[in-house]
């Protein structure tokens, strides 16, 4: 099993920074792509970047430019970072945190998810 625990998320204007945080723990042996998700009420949850093992990234066309997702692999756990900057009102959504595990069966993992409210 693996736990994900998010922090990071909060109140901020528009223009502005966050952090958000994913640290995973357990077995993370076999961890592979990280990612970070997002869900705004009455919408469908989109990706919004993941980054691989190696550190391959992959961002939405909305966030491309303005959020950065890196990760840091230690002994006993793995943390991703998701840093939005220039944060606009439709960023506002529970952003979620993402994590799969194993090669031949590949498993999910999902955080609690975060609350990200960007006002105008």
């Amino acid at each position: 099993q693996m736990q994900l625990v998010e922090s990071g998320g909060g109140l901020v204007q528009a223009g502005g920074s966050l952090r958000l945080s994913c640290a995973a723990s357990g077995n993370i042996f076999s961890i592979g792509v990280m990612g970070w998700y997002r869900q705004a009420p009455g919408k469908q949850r989109e990706l919004v970047a993941a980054i691989t093992s190696g550190g391959s990234t992959n961002y939405a066309d909305s966030v491309k430019g303005r959020f950065t997702i890196s990760r840091d692999n230690a002994k006993n756990t793995v943390t991703v970072y998701l840093q939005m900057n220039s944060l606009k009102p439709e960023d506002t959504a529970v952003y979620y945190c993402k994590a799969s595990s194993g090669i031949v069966i590949v498993q999910n993992y999902w955080g609690q998810g975060t609350q990200v409210t960007v006002s105008s």
